[in-house]
């Protein structure tokens, strides 16, 4: 899969989301940044995103905090695996 040059700011973002045990000072504008660099996030009226990522496509809720919970890095994790972006 052709992955975009994400710059060194995103690159440690994908880390945190990616590391084990799962980071508690991941900050969602960081996220939202760096989803936006690599695929499709459409904000929609009910408080959630569409984030489309290759072929992952996922729905998640938006943080009402300015750090990401330990169920939306699980879901991350998830969606940015499954689009190659997980280690291997």
């Amino acid at each position: 899969m052709g992955q975009p040059h994400l710059s060194s700011h995103h690159r440690r973002t994908l880390q945190k989301i990616l590391d084990h045990p799962v980071s508690h000072n991941i900050e969602w504008h960081d996220v939202l940044s760096l989803l936006a660099e690599i695929g499709t996030v459409d904000e929609r009226h009910d408080g959630k995103i569409r984030l489309a990522i290759g072929s992952a496509n996922e729905v998640i809720e938006i943080p009402v905090t300015k750090d990401l919970d330990t169920q939306t890095v699980v879901q991350l994790r998830r969606i940015l695996t499954q689009a190659g972006y997980g280690k291997s």
